[in-house]
């Protein structure tokens, strides 16, 4: 999938240190996704990240755009069901 990220998407990987290619991970086969409850264009990509002994990364990108725009990334701790 193409996809771009936001100048927050970008500070908030380097502030958490979140690997690109996580990212791309979670765009291409979640484990599971979700609809953003507030923003109907947005959805919420949820990927369990090995190297980070398992958390959950929350990718939060605009599914409407081309290419698709990442606008936030986070490592989400109260996720425990996947």
């Amino acid at each position: 999938m193409d996809y771009i990220l936001t100048a927050h998407a970008r500070k908030r990987c380097i502030r958490r240190k979140i690997q690109i290619d996580w990212i791309a991970a979670a765009l291409a086969h979640p484990t599971r996704t979700e609809n953003d409850t507030d923003d109907p264009t947005l959805v919420h990509a949820l990927l369990t990240i090995p190297e980070k002994n398992f958390r959950v990364l929350r990718v939060i990108y605009n599914e409407t755009v081309d290419p698709v725009t990442v606008v936030t990334v986070y490592f989400d701790d109260e996720v425990t069901d996947l």
